[in-house]
């Protein structure tokens, strides 16, 4: 297809324009520019609703979008959305689902697809191919007759090296069978996590990681990891699909097969452009330098390395690293958009800059590099992020020490996970999260990006610069894609870099970490919330199998207490392995050594020795903490998984204690519990009941636990605060940006058990 000479020049766009994909990065770019420079076009905009909003309600918001911004600020506000209102025009519908399309129009701007490289496969096939299919036939359906400009990308060459020329792609692989073949996948996916096996190995993984919460949180933990399996399943099915055809991923197979549709479905007997651009981001100069509508391609690759997260890369440092701002595709798009082709003959445009002005891939590095190195991103562990300095030592030599990586965070994440809860283990425990973050940050972009920044590959651009001549000249500067006339350094230390930073909320630390350290807000008075306080581990460093210690030790002196510590140890095992399977019976197990005393005998050594020796371990900064929440007017709950008695110590500082009850026969303890015991998520659906019965604000209330196995009921609760955590409260504790703090234990006398 020969392209227009110079002397036709490429003249202002007219018509009824239908516009896809309009609320996203290019879409949004292009809708903006055909309203400021378009005077003469309508658009039309499909677009789907989103839950409550309707298609037309997001599409008019669009309009405060920033993108808007200096065309708003130029003409007036109400001039702008007059404007808005005359010329767009709102079509409910989705890409998949296009609905009846107008039939007059005159140019469609086909510009959606997934933004996502690595999508599952059914997904990217159901938007890229299924989108595209469903859109050519309700334009034939449509009696319309519309010059399509087709929006690929570069890379559906694939994986090949030298040039890739401007031309309908050589493949011939049956796009339909691989289109029906991806729409079965998820069924098969779904039906293999099914099967018998794989849900007891499920099983077993979430109750050994949340066995302590209760079985539903068992059951949540086994159906999201059932779900997490079948999308990596179609994740890998998709990657894995498309490298053995010769593409980079299942974003760019399934774009080069949407070409083929649009080739099939419009490009025999209509016109049709197909547009092709490399890697976009912000913009060059309009609607402003810098401009972009949250991270595009490169930005997250860029962005770790800026935050010390990539010590290396398996990138060719001589590679070419292909990058075009968004309004030099706009440009290209509307000026394709302009110059229909004859109907029949399908045109190709790479809106790329490789080959005309090349960005190696090293001198991106040490732009970054220089950039970061001026800019640093703070760090609340070091001050500011360190800044890599790569080797390029290859694919292989990455692999192999990222592997050895992540097996060594894997060990220390075992062995912490055993040890005592003290501040120095959950300091590490912080620094080896940041590690398999980081970690999971490399190994992600290294599988997503290898191919981009190696790749040995030359988008051609000879029809692209023929169309860019054809501007007229004192047009070429606003409207026009020239590439050379790009100066890399200055676009990306002044342009692109500090547009990107500025979406991090100027350099925002980890919230986690800074909410971890933060000092408690002063209590507000109030009568309609609680406070509930875990007894073992909280309030008192102990356990049921100290204080039952504590009680022989009471009952019977050391001698004793040495005979059934020696009996303790030769039911160890026992013990353990019903904790592990469920907190529940790990309590009804152990209460059964109770069997045979006499309850009054029991009280006897709680009023004797064991307070003495329960207050030498209980924290002063506890009770402090439940003093200040009765003096707020909060109600005060005291939770136990053992039984009431073993707490009355320090049960009168407590509005309420909530604790196990065993059975008696004659005055003497049988051994068994009258009731279930309230551990785990017991303890959540006691907490929801009582604050229906008393009128608590749950959102406003607060909750103080030690143990995952405290997780249920302390999410129920707005203010929840982990106290000595262990490795897996600690962890969860930082995700929702909780407080953790560590009360120690000594200090508490008789003297200071009276109530408020």
């Amino acid at each position: 297809m020969t392209l227009p000479a110079q002397s036709e020049a490429v003249g202002p766009l007219a018509g009824h324009v239908l516009l896809t994909g309009g609320t996203g990065f290019v879409g949004q770019a292009l809708l903006e520019r055909l309203l400021v420079s378009h005077p003469d076009t309508t658009i039309t905009v499909l677009v789907r609703g989103k839950g409550s909003v309707s298609g037309a309600d997001r599409l008019a918001k669009l309009l405060s979008k920033p993108v808007f911004k200096p065309w708003r600020e130029r003409v007036g506000k109400d001039e702008a959305a007059r404007i808005f209102a005359e010329r767009v025009i709102a079509h409910e519908g989705s890409l998949t689902e296009p609905g009846v399309l107008p039939a007059d129009l005159d140019v469609v701007i086909h510009s959606a697809s997934t933004v996502s490289f690595d999508p599952p496969i059914d997904e990217a096939f159901a938007t890229n191919v299924g989108g595209a299919r469903a859109l050519y036939a309700a334009l034939a359906a449509s009696g319309s007759d519309p010059h399509v400009v087709h929006v690929s990308t570069c890379y559906v060459g694939g994986i090949r090296k030298g040039v890739l020329l401007e031309a309908r792609l050589p493949h011939e692989v049956d796009w339909r069978a691989e289109a029906d073949a991806a729409g079965r996948a998820r069924d098969r996916a779904e039906l293999a996590s099914r099967e018998p096996a794989v849900l007891k190995r499920l099983m077993a993984e979430a109750r050994a990681a949340r066995g302590k919460q209760g079985p539903q949180a068992v059951a949540q933990a086994t159906e999201t990891a059932r779900q997490e399996m079948v999308k990596r399943r179609l994740v890998e099915a998709g990657r894995t699909r498309a490298q053995s055809l010769g593409w980079t991923d299942v974003y760019t197979m399934t774009k080069a097969f949407a070409e083929r549709a649009a080739e099939e479905a419009w490009g025999a007997g209509h016109r049709l452009s197909i547009v092709r651009p490399s890697v976009i981001e912000s913009a060059l100069a309009h609607p402003f330098p810098g401009w972009i509508d949250g991270f595009k391609v490169a930005d997250p690759l860029i962005l770790a390395f800026g935050r010390g997260q990539l010590p290396d890369f398996p990138g060719v440092p001589d590679s070419v690293l292909d990058v075009i701002p968004v309004d030099h595709v706009v440009n290209a798009v509307l000026a394709a958009a302009a110059t229909p082709p004859p109907a029949g003959a399908p045109r190709y445009l790479h809106v790329a800059s490789g080959a005309s002005n090349p960005l190696p891939f090293h001198s991106m590095y040490e732009n970054v590099r220089a950039y970061f190195t001026a800019n640093p991103i703070p760090d609340d562990v070091r001050g500011t992020a360190h800044v890599p300095t790569w080797q390029f030592p290859g694919d292989r030599r990455v692999e192999r020490a990222l592997k050895r990586a992540e097996r060594g965070a894997d060990l220390a994440d075992r062995v912490l996970e055993r040890l005592p809860s003290t501040p120095r283990t959950r300091d590490r425990q912080r620094g080896l999260d940041r590690r398999r973050s980081d970690l999971a940050v490399m190994r992600s972009l290294s599988e997503l990006y290898r191919a981009y920044v190696g790749t040995e590959q030359i988008f051609d651009d000879t029809q692209a610069r023929r169309l860019q001549a054809a501007i007229p000249e004192r047009q070429a500067e606003d409207l026009g894609f020239d590439p050379t006339r790009i100066d890399w350094n200055d676009y990306l230390q002044r342009v692109h870099f500090p547009a990107i930073t500025g979406l991090m909320r100027v350099f925002s630390r980890r919230g986690g970490e800074r909410a971890a350290a933060a000092e408690p807000p002063a209590l507000p008075q109030r009568s309609d919330v609680v406070a509930v306080f875990d007894l073992e581990g909280t309030v008192v460093d102990s356990n049921i199998v100290l204080q039952y210690l504590w009680v022989k030790q009471a009952d019977a002196g050391s001698v004793q207490v040495l005979a059934e510590t020696a009996a303790l140890l030769a039911a160890l095992p026992a013990y353990l392995a019903a904790e592990r399977r469920d907190r529940g019976e790990f309590v009804r197990t152990f209460l059964r050594r109770y069997a045979g005393m006499p309850s009054a005998r029991l009280a006897a050594s709680v009023r004797g020795g064991y307070t003495d020796t329960l207050l030498a371990h209980t924290s002063a900064a506890a009770l402090e903490r439940v003093r200040e929440h009765r003096a707020a007017g909060h109600r005060t709950v005291l939770l136990t998984g053992s039984i009431g008695t073993l707490a009355s110590p320090v049960a009168e500082l407590f509005d309420e204690v909530v604790a196990s009850e065993m059975h008696e026969a004659d005055g003497v303890l049988t051994g068994y519990l009258a009731r279930p015991p309230l551990v785990d998520e017991a303890r959540a659906s006691w907490l929801s009941r009582f604050a229906e019965r008393e009128g608590i604000d749950l959102t406003k209330s607060y909750g103080y636990g030690d143990s995952a196995a405290d997780l249920p009921w302390l999410a129920l609760v707005g203010t929840a605060t982990a106290v000595n955590p262990d490795a897996r409260l600690s962890r969860e504790a930082l995700r929702r940006r909780w407080r953790i703090v560590d009360w120690r234990r000594g200090g508490v006398t008789r003297a200071d058990l009276t109530p408020v």
